[in-house]
C-alpha cells in the first residue's frame, strides 16, 4: 500500500494501450459529486460513467463526510455483489471503523481535505489495478489497529486453516511498508509477475478482497 507521502513518477497512468478506467462518482450530496465528477472527467485516463450503474471493471468513487452503516453496506454491496472496485473519499474515519472499512474490499482511501484532481485519479488507478492507496497516518492506524487486536487474541486461537508461505510474508511485510510491486520485486529478486501472482494467490486462497485486506489478515494472525 502506497501512502500520499510517495513522490516518484505520475502513477495516474492507462492499465494498458489505449485503456480507460469506467468510473462512477457517488456522494452525499450533489454538490460534492460535481465537484467531483468535474475534477476526474478532465483526466484522459478516466472514462466517467454519468448515469451507469456499477459493475464488474468499474471504480465506484464515493463521497462522504463520515462513515455510517448505510455507507457500509453500500461499498459492500458494489465490491462483494457488483464486483466493483471502490474508492473512499471521507472527512473522518475512526480507529475501530478501519477494519469494516478494509473488510468491505475497499482499499484505496482519500481525506477530503486532500482531495485534488490529481490524488483522486492516483486512487482510480490504484484501486483498478486491486492495488491499496490509504493516507499514510491512515496506514499507521490500521497497522496499530490490526496489532491491538492479536494482542488482545493472542493464546485464544490455534493456527488458522488456510496460513502463509514464507515467501507470502516477505512479499505482504513489503506491502505494509508502501513498497509497490516493482519495488517489492527489486527488494526480494523476484520479477514483478512473481510478486503479482504471489498476492493474486494469497487473496484468491484465502477469499481477500485487495492488498489492503491481504496486509490486515496478515497483520491480524501474527504473520507480520
Amino acid at each position: 500500500m502506497r501512502s500520499t507521502s510517495s513522490t516518484g513518477p505520475d502513477p495516474a497512468a492507462p492499465t494498458g494501450p489505449g485503456s480507460r478506467i469506467p468510473v462512477v462518482v457517488e456522494a452525499s450530496d450533489p454538490i460534492s459529486r460535481a465537484g467531483a465528477a468535474s475534477e476526474l472527467r478532465r483526466h484522459p485516463v478516466i472514462d466517467l460513467v454519468e448515469d451507469g450503474r456499477p459493475g464488474p471493471g468499474t471504480v465506484a468513487l464515493l463521497v462522504n463526510d463520515q462513515l455510517d452503516d448505510d455507507l457500509l453496506t453500500r461499498m459492500r454491496k458494489l465490491v462483494r455483489s457488483d464486483g466493483s472496485r471502490a474508492v473512499l473519499v471521507v472527512g473522518a474515519i475512526r480507529e475501530s471503523e478501519l477494519l469494516d472499512v478494509v473488510e468491505c474490499g475497499v482499499g484505496a482511501i482519500v481525506w477530503r481535505h486532500e482531495a485534488t484532481a490529481q490524488r483522486l485519479v492516483r486512487a482510480v488507478v490504484a484501486a483498478s489495478r486491486g492495488d491499496g492507496d490509504l493516507p499514510g497516518d491512515l496506514l499507521g492506524r490500521l497497522i496499530n489497529r490490526v496489532g491491538t487486536l492479536h494482542r488482545t487474541s493472542a493464546g485464544h486461537s490455534g493456527a488458522p486453516a488456510s496460513g502463509l508461505t514464507a515467501r507470502e510474508v516477505d512479499v505482504l511485510r513489503l506491502v505494509s511498508e508502501g513498497l509497490d510491486t516493482g519495488e517489492i520485486a527489486g527488494k526480494l529478486a523476484y520479477s514483478e509477475r512473481t510478486v503479482k501472482n504471489v498476492l493474486h494467490g494469497i487473496t484468491t486462497r484465502l477469499h481477500l478482497r485487495n492488498r489492503a485486506h491481504a496486509v490486515a489478515y496478515a497483520l491480524r494472525e501474527g504473520y507480520i
